[in-house]
């Protein structure tokens, strides 16, 4: 009670319902490498590797949640559930809610160019929980504080999310070609036809996608893309190599293929404009 830190103790405290035992690291989360500090070693301080961290624990705690609510659910289902909360636009609209926004320490340059910068203190959040009270608390944590106050699952999960409109507008908009491609269609242990379909952009292998219908085999593929498209950079720098070399397309044509016309393309665009 009378820690000289004790103000910052009980911020946390409203916001977890619980209070930290290790302070430094929940600030840490919240500090945006715009304003990065350095340690003794010179090694910078900033919420990045949280951020890494967090993805994986909150894509545990979240697919635990989902998977106990929704029994004897398809596996495409649950995941498409799970890819709702998890994605940037729910968690930077959570970290809002529970008022990390205001926490958040960043170069007021940095603001108007990250517009999930929440979002991503909201994972790097879930990452210092984990790494100061471990699994149980997060879950705990993402419970009682988040699916309890601001999540409904069942609506939640009727709500649409169109990924391959994200990526085909990403594509656009950064004029780089991405296709679609069924490379496998077989038959389960149940005989239902199953469909296999393969992201690529500028020709290079981005994400494989399974499901019970060519468009949920494409949703699930393009959701990986734009996983791989934010997480990993050498793959974007090869993307970029490959972009350089190759000559201008003809301005008519669409740089999403899927043996579709250009207005076809463009009308899957506007839908969740």
């Amino acid at each position: 009670m009378f820690h000289k830190e004790r103000k910052s103790y009980f911020c946390f405290y409203r916001i977890l319902g619980f209070l930290p035992h290790n302070l430094k690291i929940y600030q840490q989360a919240l500090l945006h490498k715009s304003t990065s500090l350095r340690s003794e070693e010179g090694r910078l301080i900033n919420n990045e590797r949280l951020e890494f961290l967090g993805d994986a624990i909150l894509d545990a705690v979240v697919g635990d949640i989902v998977f106990k609510h929704f029994e004897g659910k398809r596996e495409g289902f649950l995941t498409n559930t799970r890819s709702k909360i998890v994605q940037r636009e729910t968690l930077n609209k959570l970290a809002v809610e529970i008022g990390l926004d205001k926490l958040v320490k960043y170069a007021s340059r940095s603001s108007s160019h990250n517009s999930y910068m929440y979002g991503n203190a909201f994972e790097a959040f879930i990452g210092a929980i984990y790494l100061d009270q471990g699994y149980d608390r997060c879950k705990q944590f993402m419970e009682k504080k988040i699916f309890r106050q601001y999540i409904d699952l069942d609506k939640m999960s009727r709500k649409e999310m169109n990924f391959k409109s994200k990526l085909i507008e990403w594509s656009q908009k950064y004029k780089v070609e991405v296709s679609f491609e069924l490379i496998e269609q077989f038959i389960d242990h149940e005989n239902n036809p199953v469909f296999q379909t393969e992201v690529r952009i500028e020709g290079l292998p981005a994400g494989t996608g399974t499901g019970y219908s060519k468009k949920e085999s494409q949703q699930n593929a393009a959701q990986r893309a734009l996983r791989k498209i934010k997480s990993d950079h050498r793959f974007m720098e090869s993307v970029e190599a490959v972009k350089t070399q190759a000559p201008a397309p003809a301005q008519e044509e669409s740089p999403a293929k899927e043996g579709s016309t250009n207005e076809e393309a463009e009308a899957e665009v506007l839908k969740t404009v």
